[in-house]
């Protein structure tokens, strides 16, 4: 389970000038010390506006984040501390936006989802969580709305993230802004 304590946390050794990308140092427990970079990005989704997607991981031989490859980090609570920090400093420098975590894989979201979970009451403080599943709108005729391609419009329903909510009930993407 991973415990996030604010106050336990790698320094940045890079952090650019608007706050969007942060670079630190974690130790692996093979004792390998490896670079981490987090990004944050505007996804650009009028359904979803302010919305900035989260990634971290490690560098990949272009210099871009690999966030499909798995680390056993010697710590891996001060690891995502560090990265739930970066987080809230980004969102202080820009308080109308929404941090956004689309878990890779089912694994990850999972681990978002229980690590939310958890910290709740250690992080309210700071943020309010929200989950986002998504639905297709039933039309007064009986059809589904479609795109212009004619497939299922999806569309993103974010809500309060429910706390009593199994793990096995995964929302589709996880988001948080500050609490004002």
């Amino acid at each position: 389970m991973i415990k996030i304590n604010l106050e336990n946390t790698f320094e940045a050794t890079y952090v650019s000038s608007n706050f969007d990308q942060y670079v630190f140092e974690s130790q692996l427990k093979n004792n390998k010390i490896i670079q981490l970079k987090v990004k944050f990005t505007n996804i650009v989704d009028s359904l979803l506006p302010n919305v900035f997607n989260l990634a971290f991981g490690p560098f990949d031989s272009t210099g871009k984040i690999d966030d499909s490859i798995n680390l056993n980090h010697r710590d891996s609570n001060k690891v995502f501390s560090t990265i739930i920090l970066f987080a809230i400093i980004f969102l202080k420098h820009n308080p109308i936006a929404t941090i956004g975590i689309d878990g890779s894989d089912d694994l990850r979201a999972h681990l978002y989802h229980r690590m939310f979970r958890y910290n709740y009451k250690d992080l309210r403080d700071f943020i309010v969580i929200i989950g986002v599943d998504w639905y297709v709108r039933l039309l007064r005729n009986g059809s589904i709305e479609l795109d212009d391609n004619g497939s299922a419009f999806f569309k993103p329903k974010p809500e309060p993230f429910d706390f009593q909510r199994k793990a096995t009930d995964l929302y589709r993407y996880y988001m948080f802004n500050l609490n004002q």
